[in-house]
């Protein structure tokens, strides 16, 4: 009985944990208002970039690892970034996004294999950019739901990571490493 016992009381502060952890708010760039430095796009995405990423699955394990060239440039308020990816397995990709500054931190973008219109908040040294992305797999397009999370390090380095779902359940993640030339 005393084990027993036990058991439901451990079970409950589990089901409490649990609880408590589902309603722990989800982070915001607003929490990053303060760090240092500041992130600002048109001066980072301007010029030649590199960067070097891995997309890992569910379970973490790598998939595939990739090197991007970048190269950015703004006029007024109207960014245009390109990328070409090269694949470990050799296989090549370009990306050519528009962006424009909003103002007040906030970012929208557009690209051929975006679904309709990237949106940004940025603040502090980080950024938050959502966009649905059209992935080709073994001849078929999915619409993939993409959260980057990208923060500022110092003027020449900038992390990413990005986290890739399909109706709420999550595929797996992307990594990056961008390096301002």
């Amino acid at each position: 009985m005393k084990l027993l016992f036990k058991f439901f009381w451990a079970l409950k502060f589990g089901a409490l944990a649990l609880l408590l952890s589902a309603c722990a708010a989800p982070p915001s760039p607003a929490d990053y208002a303060q760090e240092t430095p500041k992130l600002e796009l048109r001066n980072y995405l301007n010029g030649p970039l590199q960067a070097h990423g891995i997309f890992t699955d569910r379970s973490d394990q790598v998939k595939r690892r990739f090197t991007v060239k970048l190269k950015g440039s703004w006029e007024g308020d109207t960014g245009v970034l390109e990328e070409d990816f090269e694949y470990s397995d050799g296989a090549k990709e370009r990306r050519v996004w528009t962006i424009k500054d909003l103002g007040d931190g906030r970012y929208s973008g557009t690209a051929g294999d975006v679904v309709g219109t990237a949106t940004g908040v940025a603040a502090g040294n980080a950024l938050r950019w959502s966009y649905t992305l059209k992935v080709p797999v073994d001849g078929k397009v999915y619409e993939v739901d993409f959260d980057d999370w990208m923060y500022l390090i110092d003027d020449k380095v900038m992390l990413n990571k990005a986290r890739m779902s399909k109706f709420g359940f999550e595929l797996g993640q992307v990594t990056l490493s961008f390096q301002k030339l």
